[in-house]
């Protein structure tokens, strides 16, 4: 899988010279968390919500709601932005991307082709589109680890019960660290009694999960 294929590629970009007043408007409206800054063409920075709050006075001022107001007015997305900015290509790995997100302990990474903003990702997008549907997260039906199955001849194994019985899997995966010796299914049904049973006759442990 690519980074394309998880992207967000209607990306809205915003002008350095864009007042901060507009765009923190602008990341209300959209509910975004964040803004890649282009200027002609080309990404400059990035400007966060996060930012934004920080450029704003602390709620101790001395100073009068319009003297806020006229300074806040006066500042420019290019007073705040974060001006190196991570970047991956459309091209890279979804892996390697979040290996790029989690080494810079970043949110968010800008995609570029060239100089050209063309999406961002972000670690939702990881989550909802890579991870929820690898653990079937939000989905009905039955999983089970099969103790003791993560090796190949024990996987193939289990998938000629999983056959024997007629069992639809959604999806099935191999953990590592503390579970690295055995194998989740996640079944399309919630009735598992009959592959349970196939699963024991060969001699596996079977736990049920939700």
């Amino acid at each position: 899988m690519r980074v394309r294929d998880v992207m967000t590629h209607n990306v809205v970009t915003v002008p350095s010279t864009m007042r901060i007043l507009e765009a923190e408007r602008l990341l209300e409206f959209h509910k975004f968390e964040r803004l890649p800054v282009v200027d002609k063409g080309k990404l400059a920075g990035l400007v966060t919500k996060d930012t934004l709050l920080r450029a704003s006075p602390s709620p101790a001022t001395s100073l009068s709601r319009g003297e806020l107001h006229y300074l806040l007015s006066k500042l420019t997305v290019k007073d705040i932005m974060k001006k190196n900015v991570i970047t991956v290509t459309p091209d890279m790995t979804i892996e390697r991307a979040t290996e790029v997100a989690q080494e810079n302990r970043i949110g968010c990474l800008v995609v570029t082709e060239g100089e050209r903003v063309v999406g961002i990702l972000t670690t939702n997008d990881i989550f909802y589109r890579v991870v929820n549907p690898l653990f079937g997260i939000g989905q009905e039906g039955k999983r089970i680890v099969v103790h003791g199955a993560g090796e190949a001849p024990e996987i193939l194994t289990v998938l000629e019960c999983v056959n024997k019985t007629g069992t639809k899997l959604k999806t099935f995966w191999h953990p590592t660290g503390i579970e690295e010796k055995n194998l989740i299914l996640h079944m399309e049904s919630s009735e598992a009694g009959p592959l349970i049973s196939q699963l024991k006759k060969e001699g596996f442990s079977v736990e049920e999960r939700n």
